[in-house]
């Protein structure tokens, strides 16, 4: 086997208003297990968002699609009440895919897409 040195996932959010992503993002996960340590939310082991106020990004994200950010949960239809109590934006309403798997799609204050997946009981 090679040399196993990644250890981690990080991704980073930006935007012109920070604060706003912040307080979403944090209203979103934390409820479902993310934990916000310092400046980040730390959503599972090895795996963070961090966030990032830049002026070099328009207000709107033009290709939301380019990139997804996957969020594993153990119970897809508890993530979706919550969700659904908040008011998001669903691209993708929850669906079972096949072999136990749920996919859905939502999209966060300025229109990046976060995808919540729940895979098998059993692997």
């Amino acid at each position: 086997m090679p040399h196993e040195n990644v250890n981690g996932l990080g991704i980073l959010v930006c935007g012109t208003d920070v604060e706003k992503l912040v307080a979403w993002y944090r209203a979103a996960l934390e409820p479902l297990g993310a934990r916000w340590e310092e400046h980040l939310l730390t959503v599972g082991p090895g795996a963070v968002i961090g966030f990032d106020q830049r002026d070099d990004v328009a207000e709107r994200a033009a290709e939301p699609g380019r990139m997804l950010v996957n969020i594993t949960v153990r119970d897809i239809r508890a993530a979706e009440r919550h969700l659904n109590a908040l008011g998001v934006t669903w691209v993708r309403p929850v669906e079972e895919a096949g072999d136990g798997w749920y996919f859905s799609t939502i999209t966060d204050p300025v229109g990046n897409y976060l995808q919540f997946l729940q895979g098998p009981v059993e692997p």
